[in-house]
């Protein structure tokens, strides 16, 4: 392989025009098909094989046109202090309201609060429902203006009026500034790691065209594979990150090789040989772990993991091609000052040597002398922070995550007011009366039944569909859709079904937000263990693949565990029992987001591998050239360290710029993964890994015989591509690429 990608990086360094024109030319063809592409469809909410789901299609089986899918608004109208929504005028205005609703285009029907009973008994608060014939994704701006219009009047009243439901949900933000610090924060980084505002910029212009290229192409197919935006969402969190990695390395790589003499032109092929046959492998970690999320069965989850694995492998092809083919347009532009300032180039004995002491060798060092208080250290920390994740409890939250400042977070505590903490998230109970002598009596029994549990306030008249052959039934609990004893509820009547089937001669099943909910949280967490053990085991196998060694995985798997766990933890800490939610604009703690375990899992392991191979291979690679375990451990960080923590810094820089989003999803999944990568890449590798190392010795790299034999062999660290293509001693005197040394 390294062979190969040395020679992808000397055709796109010699054919650099036409390897950018390529790319050029791909960016503007993906977003002319994303201009001329329709609009994307509503990602939905489908959760083949719960039983919430099941309801649901029956509910579209039995009332069919009744769009259980389309949207809704729930206008809630709240009296002035001292007033109440009953007085003759107020009662005037809310009628008015929903009549005009009732006439917007889209709109199914619109039920009035005092025909419907839905008025506080203290009279302070009442909700209209607004019923749409299409899914939210699917309103036209017609529809929502007219809405909108019909709620001002009210507002203009003296009414406090506040909007439920999804019909007019404000979307959620990608980042907006915070994404941009996160990306400023990067660029610091990485100008202070290479002294140099070309090779600072490089990484950052090749990660926003590959990002450019990857969410492009998800809005050209958007409306063909059913993808919005916000299944890009992770595509571009990911994207960014990687490109910028990916790319930090084979620069950092090239301006290695061209301090050893190398033309630039060999440079950037050796470059693109060894960091991006590393590089290839990590993005393939990568990928493999984000397409490995269709296995959970979600297909949300399988778009968002088949996205980002996407972006990512636009990273991974823009690093290996258009990287050296820019280096090819200003080779000596991302060299460091002093490199270009120097006119003779020449090498000292320090650099051919290798011996240059810098901050990754003496931490190396500082490591190396005292291995067990450092890993000791490690380990126990990372396991102190990781004991909040024994009490994970997951969920969707839903309008009560959102900030104050949304409509929909006021209609909701509005609600929870007026009405009781229940009545945000009723269970809606699906009867199918098919089977049964007597439908009408069937379901009275089931409601009988389901009034009579525990934890439910009341049970809403059954409503039968024409052909009397199904009923809905609305059961209102008394707490509310996050709390954990509504999720023992729907257990409890879920349990009950068989003796209230047997007593009623019907059959019934539970859905609406706050079962779904549930379910999908269960449905997660199910998987959760079995994806871990598919992701380590992956991980266990591919570094034996690429370190030929036993131990050497072993440990990076076990440092893996340790980093997410406590990154778990952490989340847990913040987002479930509130320790700093404040500082990260949390109004509301609750369950964590059901499918963030299992995007941490994934995510994690790719990143964790990135770290891994550039840091690992180094020092392996010291070693097979006849060092001694701990000089090579030395060695590896002299070249390797800085990078690889630029490298993280960049990662947490990035996905922690969308911690600033609105979305509770998106701020919860950049909080974690920063955090994740946080741990990842300063206690796990920078500090565990290399005390293990030393602590092992030479056992570390040691392989049966018969098992060598049976691997195949990658190399990763490009010795076939070194051996065949030595550092000169010195540079030719007619070299045409003056500065490429720098005197230590």
């Amino acid at each position: 392989m390294a062979t190969f990608l040395y020679h992808v990086g000397r055709i796109a360094f010699r054919w650099r025009w036409c390897v950018t024109f390529l790319w050029v030319a791909v960016l503007a063809a993906v977003g002319f098909a994303a201009v001329k592409a329709p609009a994307a469809p509503d990602d939905g909410f489908a959760m083949p094989g719960i039983e919430s789901q099941k309801a649901f299609d029956l509910l579209d089986e039995r009332f069919p046109g009744s769009a259980a899918d389309g949207a809704s608004a729930r206008i809630v109208f709240i009296a002035p202090s001292g007033e109440k929504v009953t007085a003759a005028g107020h009662k005037a205005t809310i009628a008015d309201l929903v009549d005009e609703a009732a006439d917007g285009p889209q709109v199914a029907g619109a039920v009035n609060p005092f025909q419907a009973k839905a008025v506080s008994e203290d009279g302070s608060t009442a909700y209209a429902t607004v019923s749409f014939k299409t899914p939210a994704g699917d309103l036209t701006d017609a529809s929502k203006e007219h809405l909108e219009r019909a709620v001002d009047q009210a507002r203009d009243a003296g009414l406090t009026v506040e909007i439920g439901g999804d019909a007019l949900a404000t979307q959620p933000a990608a980042g907006g500034s915070a994404e941009m610090i996160g990306i400023a924060i990067a660029a610091v980084v990485l100008l202070i790691t290479f002294g140099s505002m070309a090779a600072a910029g490089l990484p950052l212009l090749t990660a926003i065209i590959g990002v450019a290229v990857s969410m492009t192409a998800i809005i050209a197919l958007g409306s063909t594979f059913g993808l919005s935006l916000t299944s890009g969402t992770l595509a571009s969190m990911l994207g960014l990150a990687c490109g910028i990695d990916y790319a930090l390395f084979v620069v950092s790589r090239y301006r290695e090789e061209r301090g050893k003499g190398r033309a630039a032109r060999d440079a950037a092929a050796l470059a693109v040989g060894t960091a991006g046959s590393a590089v290839v492998f990590a993005g393939l970690t990568v990928v493999i772990a984000l397409a490995g999320l269709s296995v959970v069965g979600i297909p949300m989850l399988t778009k968002m993991g088949l996205t980002a694995a996407g972006a990512v492998v636009a990273a991974v092809l823009i690093c290996l091609t258009l990287v050296p083919a820019l280096l090819g347009f200003w080779p000596d532009a991302v060299l460091a000052r002093r490199a270009r300032k120097n006119k003779k180039p020449r090498r000292t004995k320090a650099d051919s040597a290798g011996n240059t002491e810098n901050a990754g060798s003496r931490w190396a060092r500082l490591v190396i002398r005292h291995p067990l208080p450092v890993l000791l250290l490690g380990v126990v920390g990372l396991g102190a922070l990781a004991v909040p994740a024994a009490d994970l409890r997951l969920g969707m939250p839903g309008d009560e995550a959102k900030p104050t400042s949304t409509t929909e977070r006021r209609a909701y505590d509005a609600l929870a007011e007026g009405f009781g903490p229940g009545f945000n998230g009723p269970l809606t109970i699906v009867v199918d009366t098919k089977d049964a002598d007597d439908p009408e009596a069937a379901t009275a029994v089931i409601s009988e039944r389901i009034a009579e549990t525990g934890g439910i306030v009341s049970v809403s008249p059954a409503r039968f569909n024409e052909a009397g052959d199904a009923a809905i039934l609305s059961a209102t609990p008394s707490t509310s859709p996050t709390d954990s004893k509504t999720i023992d509820l729907v257990k409890s009547i879920r349990t009950e079904r068989s003796s209230i089937e047997r007593q009623s001669g019907a059959t019934y099943e539970v859905t609406g937000s706050t079962a779904m909910n549930i379910d999908v949280a269960k449905k997660f967490q199910d998987a959760l263990v079995p994806y871990l053990i598919v992701v380590v085991g992956l991980a266990i196998v591919l570094l034996l693949i690429v370190f030929r060694s036993l131990l050497v995985p072993l440990k990076a798997a076990l440092g893996y565990l340790l980093s997410v766990l406590a990154s778990l933890g952490v989340v847990v800490a913040v987002f479930q029992y509130g320790h700093g939610a404040a500082l990260l604009g949390v109004e509301q703690t609750g369950p964590i987001m059901s499918m963030m375990p299992i995007f941490l899992v994934g995510i994690v392991f790719g990143l964790a591998m990135d770290y891994e191979v550039f840091l690992v291979s180094r020092i392996r690679e010291a070693y097979v050239h006849g060092e001694r375990p701990a000089q090579a451990i030395v060695s590896g960080f002299r070249t390797s360290g800085r990078v690889v923590v630029a490298a993280g810094l960049i990662m947490v820089a990035v996905f922690a710029g969308f911690v600033g989003a609105d979305e509770s999803m998106i701020k919860m999944i950049g909080f974690g993964l920063a955090i994740a990568v946080l741990f990842d890449a300063f206690v796990v590798r920078m500090a565990i890994v290399p005390a293990v190392l030393a602590l092992l010795g030479d056992r570390a790299w040691r392989l049966p015989r018969w098992l060598d034999r049976v691997l195949p062999s990658i190399d990763i660290e490009g010795e076939a591509i070194t051996h065949k293509h030595p550092a000169p001693l010195a540079p030719a005197p007619d070299q045409s690429d003056p500065g490429l040394v720098l005197s230590k």
